[in-house]
């Protein structure tokens, strides 16, 4: 898929304006060296805490390109992710460090009618702006667990968010355009390029009929506010239910397609294996794969942490976070002898059927020693997450229950 002209960016302003990040990067080392480490509970999970632009401390994985995994704890605090706070995954070191906003355009081609170059306030005339609750999680989230261990990046549990997206659904856009006769997908690329020409460009797609579903949206706004530089701004892609690497950032290029889309990281890369469970034996690999698309179901407890104290004879309030893939929670059981018995938990405000719904419940452990909590989701199509862990060579798509073990005393 080629790079139209560059209207937003050209070559040249970005070598002039991508010093602007690297100096905030290089302050945010030279204060994450003062600041906390944190170790993950896995092999090799020492990490750093640095404050990046526009950013708390977050935890480090990579920094060329950026690769930051939101503290845990901060799921503890609320439902919605704040934006400082919120994970950040490139694949390119070579993406926008300062955008002019009044220069920007996005540019609609391909199997259209009308091909279209619009800016940012012409995307805000073309309807009512309209908002989503929305969790984008990273593929690889959680993948520092699998064992035995696979390639990639070796994260916790923070490559995900749930944030409230402000937009324009892309059908909108796609209509005033004109999606013309025999049009099989939709692909989108972003102001982010690679460093060699040898490397594929970061280019994504959908079928025509899930970017015409209404739900899929380019969004200018999170929480209220600008998207965060290295979040996307000034327009991204929100998939709702789909994994954050269709959530395209800098998004300026959308191209519709008469064929299915053959670039590298929708034909060999973000793929699973094909089959119902989407996973192989550990240390084999999948005879047939497909391109990654849907969550699965998932719960955690984020307000006890592992191997912490307990009062053995009083009420604990244990609480948590649950998603799924759009089609609504059902319930969260809850186990405090490592899942023996179940209880359920209550379910807090439902934000949306793509947003995170916090639960909880009271916990006593009535004797002193060891116990391990597990909470386990259930939604209204029977799906749940499952008790054993699933394997897949890329360490994708994650979801057993995962134990926190307390101890009370």
């Amino acid at each position: 898929m080629p790079r139209p002209p560059a209207s937003a960016l050209d070559r040249r302003r970005f070598l002039q304006t991508s010093g602007l990040l690297v100096t905030g990067l290089a302050l945010g080392r030279s204060l994450g060296r003062a600041a906390e480490r944190v170790t993950l509970p896995f092999a090799n999970g020492g990490r750093e805490l640095v404050a990046y632009p526009q950013k708390r401390p977050l935890i480090v994985l990579t920094s060329r390109p950026p690769q930051l995994e939101t503290p845990f704890s901060v799921f503890n605090e609320g439902t919605i992710t704040p934006n400082d706070a919120f994970f950040v995954r490139y694949h390119h070191s070579n993406h926008p460090t300062s955008v002019d906003r009044a220069a920007f355009r996005l540019r609609v081609r391909g199997k259209v009618n009308t091909e279209l170059t619009l800016s940012l306030d012409d995307l805000k005339r073309l309807a009512p702006p309209v908002d989503v609750v929305a969790v984008n999680q990273c593929s690889g989230n959680s993948r520092g667990f699998f064992n035995p261990r696979v390639n990639g990046g070796q994260l916790g549990h923070g490559a995900m968010g749930n944030a409230r997206w402000t937009g324009v659904p892309l059908r909108t856009v796609l209509e005033k355009a004109g999606v013309a006769a025999g049009a099989r997908q939709v692909a989108f690329n972003g102001l982010d390029t690679p460093l060699l020409e040898a490397t594929p460009d970061f280019v994504k797609a959908l079928d025509v009929d899930h970017a015409l579903d209404g739900e899929v949206m380019l969004a200018w706004a999170m929480n209220g506010a600008d998207l965060p530089m290295l979040n996307g701004y000034p327009l991204r892609l929100v998939v709702p239910d789909y994994f954050g690497t269709y959530w395209v950032k800098h998004v300026n290029d959308i191209e519709v397609l008469d064929t299915v889309f053959t670039g590298f990281w929708m034909a060999t890369g973000y793929r699973l294996p094909d089959n119902p469970s989407h996973s192989v034996e550990p240390g084999t690999a999948a005879k047939k794969t497909l391109p990654i698309a849907r969550f699965t179901i998932r719960s955690f407890i984020t307000s006890v942490a592992d191997g912490a104290t307990l009062p053995a004879d009083r009420d604990t309030v244990v609480r948590g976070i649950a998603f799924d893939s759009g089609h609504g929670l059902r319930e969260v059981a809850f186990s405090s002898d490592e899942g023996r018995s179940w209880r359920a938990a209550t379910l807090g405000p439902d934000l949306g059927r793509y947003g995170f719904r916090e639960w909880s419940v009271a916990f006593r452990p009535g004797r002193r020693g060891p116990h391990t909590l597990m909470a386990r989701a259930f939604n209204r199509i029977g799906e749940t997450q499952p008790l054993e862990p699933l394997w897949n060579p890329a360490g994708y798509a994650r979801n057993v229950v995962e134990p926190v073990r307390v101890e009370a005393v």
